[in-house]
Formats: structure tokens, sequence, C-alpha cells
């Protein structure tokens, strides 16, 4: 959890960090999943919304820096999982805030 924490926007598989936990994948994926309640990779995106919403309310960053801070290689692709995860785009998102 803490490589995750510490860095959102590394191209994580549950194979490499399994490895970082010195377990195999199957023994990695099952305890995650019994310890936290949900997958490694549900997790991670999880933890990577969690990290564009932050950065969308207390920076004005571009969005195609959010999303590669957080993982996504295309802002097309950032959008789409944002959405998904709160219900609107991250640029209606960041409006919404905004707005007295």
């Amino acid at each position: 959890m803490n490589h995750i924490h510490q860095r959102p926007e590394h191209p994580w598989t549950i194979e490499e960090l399994a490895a970082r936990a010195g377990v195999s994948r199957a023994t990695f994926a099952k305890r995650f999943t019994t310890v936290l309640g949900q997958p490694p990779m549900s997790y991670l995106t999880w933890w990577r919304m969690t990290v564009a919403a932050r950065l969308l309310r207390g920076t004005d960053a571009s969005l195609q820096t959010v999303a590669e801070r957080c993982g996504y290689g295309s802002e097309y692709a950032f959008a789409k999982a944002f959405k998904r995860e709160y219900g609107v785009p991250p640029g209606r998102y960041r409006r919404q805030l905004q707005k007295p």
C-alpha cells in the first residue's frame, strides 16, 4: 500500500506489488483483498482518483498534468476513469468547486 500511496503515477502491476511485498501474486492479491476489502488494482484506481480530486481542488494544474501525476498516459483515459468514479468529468468537478 505504501508503494501505491507514494507513487500513484507508477504503472503498477500485481506482479510488481507482490514482488515488493515478498509474496506470490496470488497470496498478495488474496491478502490485500482480505485486509482492504477490494482487489489491489481496484484500490489503485480508487487511490489515483482520490489524488486526482485533491489536485483538482487544491491546484491549478492542467488536466493533462493531473492525469500524468495519477498514472494516466492520456487526458482522455483519465477523464473517463474520473467520470466513472465521481459522476462528472474532471473539468466540471473543478468548476463546481469554484462556484461561490
